[in-house]
């Protein structure tokens, strides 16, 4: 048998060039047989296809590359709900950037491990090219920023909690809007905290009267208050520099969810919007949504790189002493994990590429879409609109729908594999969702998906 080809070194293009023509060849036709949004006839026929072209899955004999590769690509891509497609909107899950998965694809050929430095010479100087520029675009006035690569929005918002219990005397209370995301109660829980405060929020944000009675039981404990910045359901961000002003008062630490409006802070529009937010402690971003990147662009900003300090971790194959002291950089307490893909890379050519302008010009692309939406269900009659909206989603209903009949819409559509809307509960009602993430999106494509909700109605 041969020795399989490898990606890297100076053969590896030449290997490379055939198995990425199959690779593009069965995107396009994989996408063609799909010809929606999402594949039609539910999860049982969808794994239909998969088992048919996987199967068997690990054979005595091997098939070679173009046997596997080819059919197995299409077969994905003939399954996917693929978020370029513009009735693809139910959530927070952008389409990539050509340019960030060209890079990314440089990044899975070279292989690098960002645990030490001798596995990622050139990536770890970008990553910290990367976190620094991030860090301070978040806290533009603070004397040392710092910035950790996450997996997303979860992790970065469990390691916030961390750092704030180990910067705390025991027990930390954790307090958040009822608009949350759940990974946040869910971090409480893995890191054995106490049960966390949720306080109501019945106009969708966290209002600071409430947080204020709230802090006011608490007095006398350690406190992280946690607000957002983008909430998954609707967009909504809280009132920052009003609860930074109640965190103060109280000495509660603050940190902003702002994986999903975060990037606002490119846009010359709309940052405004994010004021007070380099008043907290630290924050979430996740550059999968508003960035356009494929998974994982997650990061963790903190306003003082001190505030990193509690993952300081030795493992002597990866960071002794000695090579810390020599000047090689210690990357092990720069993340939870041990092994870690170069995620920086396909945000940093991404970020250089396109530039403040370019990224902000997306962003207002899309939140103007949203608006325009907004506009076209309001003035539709048999559509009603829960609010406006502050980014890039907006809730709708068809107006004298029940719930189970809004369910019920929702998933015909995605059945038929006409449309991929999402769902989330406000005011007491299940209301439909279009997370709006494409830039290529046209009036017209949101012409078609109102049409099909009200087609999809009951009567």
């Amino acid at each position: 048998m041969n020795t399989p080809p490898l990606a890297g070194g100076t053969a590896g293009p030449d290997a490379l060039a055939p198995l990425l023509a199959a690779v593009l060849d069965a995107l396009r036709t994989g996408a063609l047989d799909r010809g929606g949004p999402p594949p039609a006839g539910g999860p049982t026929t969808t794994a239909h296809r998969v088992h048919t072209a996987a199967h068997p899955l690990l054979p005595d004999h091997g098939t070679g590359p173009d046997a596997a590769l080819g059919p197995l690509v299409h077969a994905l891509t003939q399954g996917a709900a693929d978020p370029a497609d513009p009735l693809c909107a139910a959530h927070l899950h952008a389409p990539p950037l050509a340019l960030a998965a060209a890079a990314d694809l440089a990044a899975s050929v070279l292989n690098p491990s960002l645990d030490s430095w001798d596995q990622a010479p050139a990536a770890s100087a970008l990553e910290a090219e990367l976190t620094r520029t991030l860090a301070r675009e978040t806290y533009p006035a603070a004397d040392h920023p710092d910035a950790l690569l996450t997996t997303g929005g979860t992790e970065a918002n469990q390691l916030a909690l961390l750092l704030a219990r180990e910067r705390h005397p025991p027990p930390l209370h954790l307090v958040h809007g009822a608009n949350a995301h759940h990974s946040l109660p869910r971090a409480a829980w893995l890191l054995g905290l106490p049960a966390t405060h949720p306080v109501p929020t019945p106009t969708g944000t966290l209002d600071p009267e409430a947080l204020h009675h709230t802090l006011t039981g608490l007095t006398g404990h350690p406190v992280l208050v946690a607000a957002t910045a983008g909430t998954t359901d609707s967009g909504a961000i809280d009132p920052l520099p009003a609860l930074a002003d109640v965190c103060a008062a109280h000495g509660a630490d603050l940190h902003v969810d702002a994986a999903y409006g975060g990037p606002l802070l490119f846009s010359d529009h709309r940052k405004h919007a994010l004021h007070g937010l380099d008043r907290a402690h630290s924050v979430t971003l996740d550059l999968h949504k508003l960035g356009w990147q494929p998974v994982a662009a997650g990061i963790l900003a903190v306003h003082h790189t001190g505030r990193l300090d509690p993952l300081q971790h030795t493992a002597d194959y990866l960071n002794s002493h000695d090579d810390t002291e020599a000047g090689l950089p210690d990357l092990l307490g720069r993340s939870l994990r041990t092994t870690r893909r170069p995620d920086a890379f396909k945000m940093a050519v991404t970020l250089r590429a396109l530039g403040r302008d370019g990224l902000g010009a997306l962003v207002d692309q899309v939140c103007d879409l949203a608006a325009t939406l907004a506009d076209k269900i309001h003035h539709h009659p048999a559509l009603t609109l829960h609010a406006r909206p502050a980014l890039s989603t907006v809730l709708f209903r068809p107006t004298d729908a029940d719930d189970d009949q809004v369910a019920a819409v929702r998933r015909t559509l995605l059945d038929d594999g006409h449309a991929v809307l999402g769902r989330a509960r406000a005011d007491g009602r299940l209301w439909l969702k279009a997370t709006l993430l494409n830039p290529h999106t046209q009036p017209g494509d949101l012409d078609r998906m109102l049409k099909l909700v009200e087609g999809h109605t009951p009567r």
